[in-house]
């Protein structure tokens, strides 16, 4: 089969961008030729993959968007594909892989009346219902069950569409036999004590990761806790206002915020808390990237998958309605307590070795080449 991908923007280090990687392989092992539609490609290109770069160009985003989508329809009009499958919701999709969340529902209940007479708002609107609307024929690949009930709110959507997946977590995030030594190169690269205490946060865009939020965490904890606290953020984002409200905050001399890499695992094993205050998120993949390194957490419980941290007992999650005040006092409890963090650690590892939480990609390939009726 010809297999045709389409993404607004390809970057090495985005969740959404890692999924399509991953599933794109999976299809391409299984004998199928691949074909990606984008607008931006930075990276490498994986060995017989057809990368388009789609040659149109508009000063707002949603016109863009609107160009990108007739182009790719007149090149598929001439150069057939038997599946099209979107990590963005646009029309004339076959499959699509449910990154985002629902688009309706944040108009409607975070904007005001007078957004719904945006051009924006129209766009991006019609072309969720493209996708969800009950006379459409996408199958849709779903990744978190909370979304479901919202798309079929506004959407009718039928049961017989979603198809609920499990996690997709690289295997390479799990902790190694070697991990102590992995662990302790890591500190003394990056000047660490053996009583400093490390908190990674990982995740390009900052703002809705919640960045804000853990730099005043940080900024509250007691003095003695604090001088050994330090705080590394990773991810492809402007860091400018980050930087501006870390120095605000006075505690500028112990954060670090770094461009998206490749060597994250390494970050894992040498942090000591991951901290992911979200404002919102469909999954959460890396929450489950931590526990897999050993790694304890403190997240917010907006995150589609903060309940695997509650259920495997691997960490602490703030409850909504978020309050900022929770999050101070829960990090500088997870901070205080080592054998607490011990004893999530231990959790986390025995929960990485039974969950099913890697089989992510396996499976959406299984659906998107399944025969239709």
């Amino acid at each position: 089969m010809q297999i045709a991908f389409c993404l607004y923007k390809y970057f090495p280090f985005g969740g959404l961008q890692r999924d399509f990687l991953r599933i794109a392989l999976a299809c391409q092992a299984r004998g199928h030729s691949i074909r990606a539609y984008t607008l931006e490609w930075r990276g490498d290109v994986p060995a017989g993959f057809e990368v388009v770069l789609v040659p149109v160009r508009a000063l707002s985003n949603p016109r863009r968007y609107a160009k990108f989508s007739h182009w790719v329809g007149q090149d598929l009009a001439a150069r057939s594909a038997d599946r099209v499958v979107g990590f963005n919701k646009m029309p004339g999709l076959d499959v699509y892989f449910a990154a985002d969340p629902c688009f309706e529902d944040k108009a409607r209940t975070l904007r005001s009346a007078l957004y719904r007479l945006s051009g924006r708002y129209r766009h991006f609107s019609a072309y969720e219902r493209a996708v969800f609307g009950a006379g459409a024929r996408t199958e849709i690949l779903l990744i978190s069950p909370l979304q479901k009930p919202l798309f079929q709110k506004y959407y009718a959507t039928p049961d017989e569409r979603f198809h609920l997946l499990p996690p997709g977590i690289a295997r390479d995030r799990r902790a190694p036999a070697n991990a102590a030594a992995i662990r302790a190169a890591f500190r003394h690269e990056f000047a660490l004590a053996a009583d400093d205490l490390l908190l990674l946060q990982l995740g390009s865009g900052f703002k809705t990761k919640g960045l804000d939020r853990s730099l005043k965490a940080l900024a509250t904890l007691p003095a003695a806790l604090a001088k050994r606290c330090r705080l590394f953020a990773i991810g492809d984002d402007e860091a400018q206002l980050f930087h501006a409200q870390a120095r605000a905050l006075g505690v500028a001399d112990r954060v670090r915020i770094l461009r998206g890499r490749s060597d994250i695992p390494r970050f894992l094993l040498g942090a000591d808390l991951l901290i992911h205050p979200a404002y919102n998120e469909n999954t959460g993949t890396v929450l489950l990237e931590a526990m897999v390194a050993g790694l304890p957490v403190l997240t917010t419980a907006v995150c589609g998958y903060a309940h695997f941290v509650s259920d495997a007992d691997a960490g602490r999650v703030v409850p909504e309605p978020f309050e900022q005040a929770c999050l101070n006092r829960l990090l500088a409890q997870v901070l205080s307590d080592e054998p607490a963090r011990r004893q999530w650690q231990s959790r986390a590892l025995a929960f990485a070795e039974q969950a099913d939480i890697y089989s992510n990609a396996e499976r959406a390939a299984e659906l998107i080449l399944k025969e239709r009726s």
